[in-house]
């Protein structure tokens, strides 16, 4: 049945983003051209790329192989850090799973230790 199929979806947004410590060029132009049209308050602009991907859910060990892409194609490891939210899609129940890239978990965790012992 197709209501049935569709119960079984999951979507993933997948969002690609310069790591802090890389230069963000097309960044830095959005950040200029804004300023110059009169909001000077703009301190900073990071360019990312949004990703929405419709998966069929049955398989369970989808999750892991979507990263591996992530890390593999849809990111570069070394100048780039990516995060998947993936929620299953069916009738009025949505479950939001958000998972970093290994780097990018590790540098939160340490933002917020730094924040703790202050």
């Amino acid at each position: 049945m197709l209501a049935d199929k569709y119960r079984e979806l999951m979507k993933a947004r997948v969002i690609v983003m310069p790591k802090a410590a890389v230069l963000d060029p097309q960044g830095n132009a959005v950040r200029d051209a804004m300023r110059h049209l009169g909001m000077p308050e703009v301190q900073s602009v990071r360019i990312a790329k949004y990703m929405e991907i419709d998966i069929d859910g049955q398989n369970r060990d989808v999750e892991p192989r979507l990263h591996h892409l992530c890390r593999d194609l849809l990111s570069n490891p070394v100048i780039e850090d990516y995060e998947v939210q993936t929620a299953e899609v069916g009738g009025h129940k949505k479950t939001l799973h958000v998972q970093r890239s290994t780097l990018n978990a590790q540098r939160q965790k340490t933002k917020r230790k730094r924040k703790i012992s202050r």
